[in-house]
């Protein structure tokens, strides 16, 4: 994965983290070890450092308020340079603003729109078309 000595998948669900691995294994991709575990205690079950973190918390709004910033302050925990986290566009103030409390530099490097498909029991409409911004935040 461009070079990285070690690369880690971390994912609450075991049918996200079976995907992952038959990916892996299409693209001929030995270095990743995947663990099943919550990010929210990421730093308690990693016990170590990432020179980068890549990032898809779970949009903090509505039925999970707040989470997404949950997420971002332990990949800011885990990081030693940057991470790099997609967040709702409506969300962008908030989380800069987060972002630079917690002591990085964040900078919006991509708008993206993201079609999100009906996941849960609260979604009324079979999918929904999301402003999204793909975020750095710079490690000082």
């Amino acid at each position: 994965m461009l070079g990285a000595g070690t690369v880690l998948g971390l994912d609450l669900d075991p049918d996200a983290l079976d995907n992952c691995q038959q990916n892996l294994e299409a693209f001929d991709i030995d270095n990743v070890d995947l663990v099943n575990g919550n990010a929210t205690d990421a730093d308690l079950i990693l016990r170590q450092k990432f020179e980068v973190v890549v990032m898809n918390p779970p949009f903090g709004t509505k039925h999970n308020k707040g989470l997404d910033l949950l997420f971002l302050e332990k990949g800011i925990k885990l990081a030693t340079r940057a991470v790099y986290s997609l967040h709702k566009t409506s969300t962008r103030e908030h989380v800069l603003k987060k972002g630079e409390a917690w002591g990085t530099k964040p900078q919006v490097v991509a708008e993206l729109r993201y079609d999100l498909p009906a996941t849960y029991k609260h979604h009324k409409k079979a999918s929904v078309d999301i402003e999204v911004d793909f975020i750095r935040f710079a490690i000082s």
